[in-house]
């Protein structure tokens, strides 16, 4: 059977499928995120306790991830990513009437579970039907979609919780995701090189496990749990200083700051090209300072500056997730290198609930600031990572060959 090739009806039909996938995903994963201040006010729960509604979903969807894929193998990739986008998007309407913050809590980590079919298959769906050629463009396509679903999903939930509440901004979320999951199925090209194989327990253990001896990848998936875990600290919280004086931004203003997470999308290409030139250590070293200084710019009062604080922490963030997982790519032997890109976003996702969670009792005991040097705490710590990934070579050694280099 031929790959789908770009400049057919078949490409245009895939890309325009994922990026309604991504979208609907994402969306769903992240529009509790401008929602915090929300909950902690109207249920009288302190923001660390508000923010299981993000931190419960994405545990939940890293632990899935790690067998859904296997699932897959012998159901079927678009049978597993509508079923994953119909049941989220139905959820997410039940969620809407949820009459105490419990029922909340146990709806999320549903749709955390549901969500995983779909960032689980799409990128090995991807890589099944789509010419070797064309896969990094509609890849690109693919991550450009996780990001505006993302921003999307914050939005409608600021501007529908501003003018009527949050469930009514659920209820819109459900209805909007219901309707692109069905596109979706319409219009995604079947399956042409799969091929259903018998779930095996065992070969899935020994990868894991295999994945999990290599001490060099053990670092990556740290970094991946730190970064991941700083970034949806800061936007978890950002909503309480800025709702408050000097600020006092309106949800939808707070939700329409979040289109500063959109920058990652053009530092995730840009650092991804760079790293046909310069050692990943480096690049990566680059992205902590950029979050550093992104972070320490966000105590400032001036909004302006602010802002430019969260641009170059979205910037640096990108940029090290996008070198990080690469890096997992190039260290894995092939013959596990599912497993890996498996446990790297069992990491990554566990990071974003744990230091999540933990920022905000930072936020309660010492207000933004202790958030701000708990995250630059950690990214101590992942610079650390970074020398003993690099040593003995100099972190700033131009790359010349892409297996296996630092």
């Amino acid at each position: 059977m031929p790959f789908i090739e770009f400049g057919t009806k078949e490409y245009t039909r895939t890309f325009l499928s994922m990026l309604i996938g991504s979208i609907v995903t994402f969306a769903i994963l992240y529009f509790p995120q401008s929602l915090i201040t929300v909950f902690s006010d109207e249920f009288s729960i302190s923001p660390s306790t508000a923010s299981f509604s993000l931190s419960f979903a994405t545990i939940a969807l890293a632990c899935s991830m790690l067998i859904i894929s296997v699932i897959s193998n012998a159901w079927g990739r678009k049978k597993m990513m509508g079923a994953s986008l119909l049941i989220a998007s139905i959820l997410t309407i039940a969620a809407s009437f949820s009459p105490n913050f419990e029922t909340l809590i146990i709806l999320r980590v549903l749709q955390g579970i549901a969500i995983s079919g779909f960032p689980a298959v799409a990128m090995t769906y991807l890589s099944e039907e789509i010419s070797p050629r064309h896969y990094g463009r509609i890849l690109g396509i693919y991550i450009a979609g996780s990001a505006f679903g993302g921003f999307l999903g914050r939005l409608i939930a600021s501007i529908f919780t501003d003018f009527f509440s949050w469930h009514m901004a659920s209820l819109i979320l459900g209805i909007l995701s219901l309707a692109g999951s069905l596109l979706f199925l319409m219009y995604l090209p079947e399956s042409k090189h799969f091929s259903k194989t018998a779930l095996s327990v065992q070969s899935w253990a020994a990868g894991m496990i295999s994945g999990l001896k290599d001490r060099k990848l053990l670092y990556l998936y740290g970094l991946g749990f730190l970064f991941m875990g700083v970034y949806v600290s800061l936007f978890n919280y950002i909503g309480f200083p800025l709702s408050s004086p000097p600020f006092l931004l309106s949800h939808t203003m707070i939700g329409l700051l979040f289109i500063f997470q959109l920058t990652g999308s053009w530092s995730s290409v840009f650092f991804g090209k760079l790293t046909e030139r310069f050692s990943r250590s480096a690049l990566i070293s680059c992205s902590i300072v950029l979050l550093v200084i992104g972070g320490l710019l966000t105590l400032s009062e001036q909004i302006a500056v602010l802002m430019l604080g969260l641009i170059l922490f979205a910037s640096g963030f990108f940029a090290g997730h996008t070198v990080a997982s690469s890096w997992v790519g190039v260290m894995s032997p092939p013959k596990i290198r599912t497993y890996t890109s498996s446990l790297y976003l069992l990491f990554y996702y566990t990071g974003s609930s744990f230091i999540g969670w933990l920022g905000g009792l930072f936020l309660s005991s010492f207000g933004w600031d202790g958030v701000i040097w708990m995250i630059c705490g950690f990214l101590v710590f992942s610079s650390i990572l970074v020398l003993k990934l690099s040593w003995p070579l100099s972190i700033f050694k131009i790359q010349k060959t892409t297996h296996k280099t630092h």
